[in-house]
């Protein structure tokens, strides 16, 4: 019998688009396409391109647009360095987790998928300044508002006055651009439509007076050594972008790098109840480690005794995220030690609807599974199996059993615990 977990906790996780896809580099749905009258990702992005250009040509004494192409912005912020040549940005988008190179890519993704900038300098309070255009995730001129909070911070940055061109980049788009027929909807209509996934979502409110160093708060909590983890995470991803090698997709790396972040701030990671490794550097693929069962429970005397045997004393799982995280969940398995009940499968996979599409929801955080995997192994009364063979689990003879029980619980439902057993 699988268990049926009713409730996973949502801590420091936000529920993300409904109308999002992350499904690597595959077209999105019909039900993701412009609505009739409203202007379509290409026409949109084109739009605000000329808008840009119009605003800030190659003569402005505060920034800059050089050139443009729909994958590429190439800009300038003069005011950075005093007379030298300022500072120069280079826009790439990726849609998809792919460097843009096809425009059809393009023509259905925008504005749903938000563009990665980078820039060519060590300086971290420009890193901090680009990272922070993350958090404009929610507008129909997406890339306005961005160039809005970079052009804002930039000046900040080096000590100069707002320029009032910036106020421009509120106007809405121009009707008529290359075929649409009214003005792009609004914000408001567009929330309207994305269900109820995004009641968590937050929202970007322009505030002048945001300090250029808020990702401070962002770490505030991590220990120095994992925050060198993330930085190495953060310096991979931007040379990934660079030689064009990106994998998995912008939405779930962002997730991930989230989730990483609040495991590394959370109690139950810093008093040793589990702890996590990436394998081989990978934001996709992690060995989570229980370090800690109930004190009171077979289990963990069967893990003192596998201490006393073979110098180990945690159940080690292996953690794979597909490139749509966080609409479908992780595929978690058991490496090691080989254990009976449980609700552990052949090969290590684990019978919980929580693992499911069945019954996952992208609100949950990773936390908030891991605890309740602990959770879940307990209940089920798992025992070690000493002498077992070893290589009984493997990959892929959990994604057969994990296939298997999808297909019985799809037919058959799944067993609701009793409240009073928790």
């Amino acid at each position: 019998m699988c268990e049926r977990v009713l409730e996973a906790g949502t801590k420091g996780a936000a529920a993300a688009p409904a109308s999002s896809t992350g499904s690597g580099c595959s077209p999105p749905s019909s039900a993701q396409q412009a609505r009739p009258g409203q202007a379509g990702p290409e026409p949109r992005l084109k739009a605000e391109l000329k808008l840009l250009e119009s605003i800030f040509d190659k003569d402005h004494e505060r920034f800059r647009i050089v050139s443009w192409k729909l994958d590429e912005l190439h800009c300038q912020f003069p005011g950075a360095g005093g007379a030298r040549a300022g500072l120069t940005l280079i826009l790439l988008n990726y849609w998809y987790g792919c460097v843009l190179t096809i425009s059809f890519l393009l023509q259905e993704s925008y504005p749903s998928s938000s563009p990665i900038w980078f820039v060519e300098s060590d300086d971290p309070n420009l890193t901090s300044v680009l990272e922070r255009l993350e958090d404009i995730k929610k507008s129909n001129t997406l890339l306005l508002q961005q160039l809005k909070r970079l052009i804002c911070d930039l000046c900040r940055l080096y000590n100069l006055p707002q320029h009032p061109d910036v106020e421009m980049l509120d106007q809405p788009l121009p009707t008529g651009q290359n075929g649409t027929t009214e003005e792009v909807t609004s914000e408001e209509e567009e929330e309207e439509d994305m269900g109820e996934d995004i009641e968590d979502l937050d929202h970007y409110d322009m505030k002048e007076e945001e300090p250029v160093d808020g990702k401070k708060s962002e770490d505030e909590g991590i220990e120095k050594e994992n925050l060198a983890i993330l930085e190495k995470i953060r310096k991979n991803q931007r040379q990934d972008h660079l030689n064009g090698a990106v994998s998995g997709s912008v939405q779930a790396s962002d997730r991930l790098m989230k989730e990483l972040r609040d495991i590394y701030r959370s109690q139950s990671y810093k008093t040793g109840i589990y702890s996590v490794e990436l394998v081989n550097d990978s934001l996709y693929e992690w060995h989570v480690k229980l370090l800690k069962v109930d004190p009171d429970s077979p289990l963990h005397s069967d893990l003192q005794v596998l201490k006393e045997k073979e110098g180990v004393e945690y159940i080690l799982l292996n953690f794979s995220f597909k490139d749509n995280f966080p609409f479908d969940p992780p595929f978690v398995r058991v490496v090691s030690p080989v254990l009976t009940g449980g609700y552990v499968l052949g090969g290590g996979a684990l019978c919980m609807e929580l693992l499911t599409k069945q019954g996952w929801s992208s609100a949950y955080s990773i936390e908030s599974v891991i605890m309740q995997i602990n959770a879940t192994l307990v209940k089920g009364k798992a025992r070690v199996q000493f002498g077992a063979n070893k290589n009984q689990y493997n990959l892929a003879r959990a994604q057969q059993s994990y296939k298997s029980l999808v297909q019985i619980h799809e037919k058959n439902g799944w067993y609701t615990p009793p409240k009073e057993d928790g």
